[in-house]
């Protein structure tokens, strides 16, 4: 597969990596699963969604979302928000502060962000969308990205046309969920509306919804003709999916999946990272919903089991316990629920979903 293959895309003068990318997710993709995504094959990641509007910024929500300390590049940073002028301003002051790609967010379908006209709400006023293309295409010297939805609801599905005028503003590449917004995260994604959107303009185009796998990956690039694809929610628990699926496109083989050795020091990694940038008190409560993942693609669990072990560990309340979870369940098979440092028997064969 790897003679056929055609190379990484490109996004303004940088090359990425490889053609799998880490989509950017409110609540997830902060800098130490960025971090932990680029360590494991993804060849870009994309910070979580940052109001437009720098008054907000202060907040510390919004300081550690802007926080690509350490980070290798391109730093792509995404921003939110209805009015061109402050996208503008947002844009510019972001690249002022070291990021190397912007990225307009016009696909998020949360309530609290279309509500706002923002997000994929923007959609709906095609006007409007080409003023922030333009504007914050002029406003900075860095690439300029976009992420959309396949329109707002199915009877209104204009992702062509939004792409033609992202090309024609000067955006570099672009992301398309194959959702309308009126979808969410429900049904299934299409990829027709991705094709179509290939076929009509000349920049990198990445797919993103639904790819879960390798063979899923391949299979959407080869229906597509998409440039990449971005994986989201298929990497939550499962960060080891960027290496499979790069792996899967350039030698057309499956890569043996991470033994249960590498997976608990992946884990201890990710807990010390949410640790130290959060804080403990913090960096515990986040980590719950992490280990949840993790446990939720676990295979020598049941369903039954898994939820007690995620009850166990959503109670536990220091970073010290934490670690000794983990420890228990990758060198135990069965930790026990009321306490995870109890040992059990051995086992093998956890994998992520």
């Amino acid at each position: 597969m790897s003679e056929t293959q055609p190379p990484a895309p490109r996004i303004g003068h940088h090359a990425l990596g490889n053609r799998v990318i880490l989509a950017p997710m409110a609540g997830v993709t902060d800098r130490p699963f960025r971090q932990l995504c680029r360590r494991l094959g993804a060849g870009l990641v994309v910070g979580e969604m940052v109001t437009a509007d720098p008054s907000l910024w202060h907040t510390r929500k919004s300081r550690l979302r802007m926080d690509h300390s350490g980070e290798p590049g391109p730093r792509s940073v995404q921003i939110a928000g209805g009015d061109a002028a402050m996208l503008a301003e947002a844009a510019r002051l972001n690249a002022e502060m070291g990021a190397e790609i912007i990225d307009i967010n016009m696909g998020c379908p949360a309530k609290k962000v279309c509500n706002k006209a923002a997000g994929s709400a923007l959609l709906r006023d095609e006007a409007l969308v080409a003023e922030i293309l333009e504007a914050v295409v002029a406003a900075v010297e860095v690439p300029v990205t976009l992420k959309i939805r396949t329109g707002w609801c199915a009877e209104s599905n204009n992702g062509v046309r939004v792409a033609r005028l992202a090309e024609q503003a000067g955006i570099q590449a672009l992301a398309v969920h194959g959702r309308h917004r009126q979808q969410r995260y429900t049904g299934h994604a299409e990829y027709d509306t991705i094709a179509a959107i290939k076929a009509a303009v000349g920049i990198p185009v990445f797919a993103n919804g639904d790819i879960d796998s390798p063979h899923k990956a391949a299979a959407v690039l080869d229906y597509t003709g998409a440039d990449a694809v971005m994986v989201g929610r298929g990497a939550q628990g499962n960060p080891w999916i960027f290496r499979e699926i790069d792996h899967y496109l350039r030698h057309g083989e499956t890569l043996a999946p991470p033994s249960d050795d590498e997976r608990a020091g992946v884990l201890r990694d990710h807990l010390d990272a949410l640790h130290a940038f959060y804080g403990e008190h913090m960096g515990v409560r986040i980590a719950r919903k992490h280990v949840g993942w993790y446990l939720a693609g676990d295979a020598r669990l049941d369903e039954a089991r898994r939820g007690e072990l995620k009850g166990c560990f959503n109670r536990l309340e220091s970073r010290h316990e934490q670690h000794r979870f983990i420890d228990d369940l990758f060198g135990h098979a069965r930790p026990s629920a009321a306490a995870p440092r109890e040992p059990g028997a051995t086992s093998k064969g956890t994998r992520a979903a």
